[in-house]
């Protein structure tokens, strides 16, 4: 019995003590964002092509239009990252995924100066124009991250500071919104300026280089796995963008707005180590 305790022992001190999130580790995880913009936007600007028949009625070129606004609804995508501890505490982490893809709504009517105001003019709070128009976003990432406690703990905060560069794509108009615009706008434009009265209408919405502020949790599960439970903050702004142009090249008019998205990014990550015990 005494002998089969002292080997009990020597077995038990010469086992190596498993140490995940440590220096010299390469940690890949995956798992899911949930983004929550906490968006405001401007009144939308809309600037009007240069036209005899706009003097006249007393259409300004420019006008802002009181009561408009835009606004993105929350939306959820697969994550992915990699992360590589410089030391023990010290992380630098690239973010990346699936992009998301929101849609964007409006409120209130843009109406032009003068006496046709009245006539002329597009409710962007209209069931049957919204969402206005849908968009895939792009956000990668870098942060550099602090790891609290030391590397046998299990459950170990972190804080976060990083960057990054988003673009939009895939923007795609209601075909119902676009119809108004063309109907509304586009065709009117067309003819007090002398252009093809065949209009299309376009889409746009500006990058942005946004820091990011970050918080959370990892919990050991074994000397391989871990979970990761985290919060981002993206002060994220864009200036999105309609412009309506004639078929011969005429810009008829551009309408923009600066909508600040500003989301809350929550995730739930599974994590894979690669490095030595």
């Amino acid at each position: 019995m005494k002998l089969r305790n002292w080997c009990w022992c020597c077995f038990a001190i010469a086992a190596p003590t498993a140490q995940a999130l440590k220096a010299g580790d390469v940690i890949v995880q995956g798992g899911w964002f949930f983004l929550s913009p906490q968006e405001s936007s401007t009144p939308l600007n809309t600037k009007l092509a240069p036209s005899l028949l706009g003097n006249v009625l007393g259409i300004e070129q420019e006008f802002s239009s009181p009561g408009t606004s835009l606004s993105v609804n929350d939306s959820n995508t697969p994550a992915l990252t990699v992360s590589y501890f410089l030391t023990d505490h010290l992380v630098v982490k690239l973010e990346g995924g699936v992009p998301a893809e929101f849609d964007l709504s409006g409120q209130g009517d843009v109406q032009p100066t003068g006496l046709t105001g009245a006539l002329v003019n597009v409710d962007l709070g209209a069931s049957q124009n919204n969402p206005l128009a849908s968009v895939r976003q792009w956000s990668p990432a870098i942060l550099a991250q602090w790891y609290f406690r030391d590397v046998d703990a299990k459950l170990r905060p972190y804080l976060g500071l990083g960057v990054t560069y988003t673009w939009f794509d895939k923007i795609e108009l209601n075909r119902n919104f676009e119809q108004n615009l063309t109907q509304n706008f586009g065709s009117v434009l067309a003819l007090a300026t002398g252009s093809d009265v065949n209009t299309r209408v376009d889409g746009d919405a500006k990058p942005d280089v946004a820091p990011i502020f970050n918080a959370g949790l990892a919990l050991e599960l074994d000397d391989r796995w871990s979970l990761s439970l985290s919060v981002s903050y993206l002060a994220l702004e864009t200036t999105s963008s309609i412009t309506i142009t004639s078929v011969d090249g005429t810009r008829l008019s551009e309408s923009h707005s600066k909508l600040d998205l500003n989301p809350i990014v929550s995730s739930v990550l599974i994590a894979y180590r690669w490095g030595g015990d």
